[in-house]
């Protein structure tokens, strides 16, 4: 087995700990979070060992894998600066994709994403790096969804809708056939996207505005 740590210690890193257990790949050593009350406690029976300072350390053991385990809630930006420093410093971000989630065979799945259970992930789709396809969330065929996208808990994306880095589609967020969501833009939970996204704009509501 593969050993790997993971970098952060709250509710995404739960997830992703059970995903990678269950693909029986990965050997999960320890999480490494900056909280320091969070330090020696457990997730799930992982240990926090510390913070981001033992990287080095964890180098030297020969551990090169990891994973992120910090999720995004409309700013993609700590989950992106977090996902960067890791592989700056040279290490493999781990695919943690469930093995309820169905991902076609066509399409194309950058490094590092989480891919939760019930998700779907049709034909020709391109899936950027870093990105989160949340529980049962569904990217339909020909959509590019950009590095560090999070789409949320039962978003639904339509064919061909492109989707710009760091954006976020929230929870049960519809989005049309061939819309356009710009770089940073966040579509609020429960959101109608009819018509394209401005880089970095908010929309919500039915249809979103």
């Amino acid at each position: 087995m593969i050993p790997v740590i993971g970098f952060g210690a709250g509710g995404h890193a739960k997830v992703v700990i059970e995903i990678l257990r269950s693909m029986h790949d990965y050997q999960i050593i320890g999480l490494l979070e900056k909280q320091k009350e969070l330090w020696r406690t457990n997730v799930l029976g992982v240990e926090v060992l510390g913070d981001d300072s033992m990287m080095a350390e964890l180098k030297g053991r020969g551990i090169e894998h990891a994973f992120i385990g910090v999720g995004t809630v409309g700013d993609a930006g700590p989950r992106r600066q977090l996902y960067e420093k890791v592989c700056g410093f040279g290490f493999e971000i781990v695919p943690a994709i469930h093995a309820g989630a169905i991902v076609s065979s066509s399409a194309q799945v950058g490094d590092g994403p989480t891919i939760m259970a019930g998700a779907i992930v049709n034909a020709d789709a391109v899936i950027g790096n870093n990105v989160i396809v949340n529980t049962g969330a569904i990217v339909e065929h020909d959509c590019v969804i950009g590095d560090h996208v999070h789409v949320a808990t039962g978003a639904r994306l339509a064919g061909g809708v492109q989707v710009g880095s760091g954006a976020h589609i929230g929870i049960g967020a519809v989005v049309r056939q061939e819309i356009r969501i710009g770089e940073g833009a966040i579509v609020g939970a429960g959101a109608v996207v009819v018509k394209d996204v401005p880089s970095r704009k908010t929309v919500m509501g039915v249809p979103a505005r």
